[in-house]
C-alpha cells in the first residue's frame, strides 16, 4: 500500500467520523477484548457502528463489539473506540493504525490504548491491570510511513503518571511493566513465554503496539493499560483459549471502568501540559 493511498485511509476515516458527529472530543479510548462495557457509562452518548463509518475497517473478533461511542465524563468528551482490527486479520499495518491517525487529524491529543494480554510475572494475582511503561514490537510489520520517524518510548510519562493518579482516586490496583506485541493469531508457546520472561517483559499480546507507534509519530501523546486477563503459555495448566481471555476481561471490567472514568480528565489535562 503506498503511501498517498495510507494517507487517503486515514482522511477519508477522519471525515467519515465527523460525518456522524464524532469530533470535538478530548481524549480517545480504543478499548481490547471484554472491556467495551464501559461506554455505557458515558453520558449524552452517540453510537455509531463501524460498518456505517465511511474508511473504518469491521473487526472480525469476538469480544469487539466494533462501533464508536461519543459521550461525556468527569466533564470531558470521550470518544470510545469499542474494538479494533489486528494484523492477524489479515489487515495492513495502514488499516490497524487508521482510527487513531483518524483521532489526531480531528484535533485529538490524547489517547488511551488498552488491550487483553497474557502475564509473564508468576507473582502477580490474575486478572489484574498493567499501565504499559514500553513496548517491544515482534509484529513483523512497520507501522509508520515512511516519512515518519519514531523516537523514544511512545508512552509519555506524564500520561502514565495521569493513569497512577486515576488508579488511587479509582482505588485500584495498577501493576506497570513492559508490553510485547506479536502478530498472532496462535498464542505463545511455553518455551517463548519463558523466553520473553527473561528479557524482561511482564504481558504479552496482539495488538496496540502499532497504534501507539503511529500515534506518537502524528504527535498525540499516549498513554497503554493491559488487562491482563491469563498466566502466559506454560505457567498454568491447560491450554489457552479467546472465550476465557473474554470472560477474564468481563470479571474485571467494572474495576477497569473505575480507573478509566478517573483517567479521562487527568489524561486530557497531562496531553496539554
Amino acid at each position: 500500500m503506498a503511501v498517498m493511498a495510507t494517507a487517503a485511509i486515514d482522511e477519508r476515516l477522519a471525515e467519515g467520523l465527523a460525518g456522524h458527529g464524532l469530533e470535538g472530543f478530548d481524549v480517545a479510548y480504543v478499548l481490547g477484548s471484554g472491556l467495551g462495557a464501559f461506554a455505557e457509562g458515558l453520558e449524552d452518548s452517540i453510537e455509531v457502528p463501524f460498518e456505517d463509518v465511511d474508511g473504518m475497517p469491521a473487526s472480525s473478533v469476538p469480544g469487539h463489539a466494533g462501533r464508536f461511542v461519543l459521550g461525556t465524563l468527569g466533564g470531558v468528551r470521550v470518544l470510545v473506540q469499542q474494538g479494533r482490527v489486528h494484523l492477524y486479520e489479515g489487515r495492513h499495518p495502514a488499516e490497524v493504525t487508521a482510527s487513531v491517525r483518524a483521532f489526531a487529524r480531528l484535533g485529538c491529543r490524547a489517547l488511551l490504548l488498552t488491550n487483553a494480554a497474557g502475564g509473564l510475572d508468576p507473582d502477580w494475582s490474575l486478572p489484574c491491570l498493567m499501565r504499559i511503561t514500553d513496548h517491544v514490537n515482534l509484529q513483523g510489520s512497520a507501522p509508520l510511513k515512511h516519512s515518519e520517524r519514531g523516537h523514544g518510548t511512545p508512552y509519555h510519562p506524564a500520561m502514565g503518571e495521569a493513569l497512577v493518579e486515576a488508579a488511587a482516586a479509582g482505588d485500584v490496583e495498577l501493576k506497570s511493566g513492559v508490553y510485547l506485541g506479536l502478530s498472532g493469531p496462535a498464542y505463545e508457546t511455553p518455551a517463548e513465554i519463558g523466553y520473553f520472561a527473561r528479557c524482561g517483559i511482564q504481558a504479552v499480546g496482539m495488538s496496540t503496539v502499532a497504534e501507539a507507534a503511529a500515534a506518537h509519530a502524528v504527535g498525540m501523546r499516549v498513554a497503554g493499560l493491559s488487562c491482563i486477563t491469563n498466566p502466559g503459555a506454560g505457567l498454568a495448566a491447560g491450554p489457552l483459549s479467546h472465550d476465557e481471555v473474554v470472560e477474564a476481561g468481563a470479571a474485571i471490567a467494572s474495576i477497569a471502568g473505575r480507573l478509566l472514568a478517573e483517567a479521562g480528565p487527568r489524561l486530557v489535562a497531562a496531553s496539554t501540559d
